[in-house]
């Protein structure tokens, strides 16, 4: 497997289009498409929607950029005190570089704010979010392929990633040690995938009891999917900073704690109620 295009897909003196920029907005659109039909079985008006998003995407950005230039990049020269050294590559967004962990919390301040100003029903619009995120996030990860990044440890799997030297971290851009031949691990093509079956399987939930679900169940079905798969793709990643003698990263952390968290409120949601209907019946 190996990126079979340029990531420039046409340049106008200082204007530039790029695929990743295109990607990531085109699982954004997307992901808003497939929300706005939520919104609408709730009753509520789907154009709504594209008003939320600029109340998510923008807080969102910012909050993927901080936490990747911050938390996500490896420490020492190549990682944190790149940043600290050039500032303005800070913004340099289109170079790759965002961290979904990051995206959830400030999109989410931003969805709380949207919520709480139009005085709309949070959960209905959290779902709407959920709903579309995943497809979303399968399309967009196909951004980190342009770019030759989100790549794990050296594979001989058939399905391996060929990556250039001047696109590896650490040890990898040893050539003698890890030749030009060198095929490592696709976790973009992995969280894409496992996004892709999450989307599935939470939309035909949905489709076919979406009248009986309750407002946040999709939300927590996401934020259950999702970080579970999450959690187990963090052991390959290359570029994370670790704690100190374990495999674990702050991802594992928050990931875990989404995880406990919506399975524990699913739960609870659902034995109640039917502890209830045995009651009444």
């Amino acid at each position: 497997m190996y990126p079979p295009v340029d990531p420039v897909i046409v340049q106008l003196g200082p204007l530039t289009l790029r695929w990743y920029g295109v990607l990531i907005m085109a699982g954004v659109i997307l992901a808003a498409w497939v929300g706005a039909r939520h919104i609408e079985r709730r009753g509520l008006d789907r154009d709504s929607v594209w008003d939320l998003l600029l109340w998510v995407l923008i807080p969102g950005l910012i909050g993927a950029r901080l936490y990747y230039v911050f938390i996500q990049s490896p420490r020492g020269p190549e990682g944190l005190g790149r940043f600290l050294s050039n500032p303005a590559s800070i913004l340099a967004v289109w170079e790759g570089g965002l961290h979904i962990f990051g995206g959830f919390i400030f999109g989410a301040l931003g969805l709380w704010a949207f919520a709480h100003l139009r005085k709309a029903p949070l959960l209905v619009y959290a779902d709407a979010t959920a709903l579309g995120l995943p497809l979303g996030q399968a399309v967009g990860r196909w951004a980190n392929f342009i770019n030759q990044e989100l790549y794990g440890p050296p594979t001989t799997l058939p399905w391996g990633l060929r990556i250039d030297a001047e696109h590896r971290i650490g040890p990898y851009r040893d050539l003698v040690a890890f030749p030009e031949t060198t095929r490592f691990h696709p976790l973009f093509l992995y969280e894409s995938i496992w996004n892709l079956i999450g989307f599935v399987v939470i939309f035909s939930i949905w489709h076919r009891y979406g009248d009986r679900l309750r407002d946040g169940d999709i939300l927590f079905m996401y934020l259950l999917w999702y970080p579970l798969g999450r959690f187990f793709i963090e052991f390959l990643r290359t570029d994370s900073w670790f704690f100190p003698g374990t495999p674990f990263n702050v991802v594992h952390i928050l990931s875990l704690i989404a995880v406990v968290v919506a399975s524990v409120l699913l739960y609870r949601r659902y034995r109640y109620s039917t502890g209830s209907a045995k009651a009444e019946s």
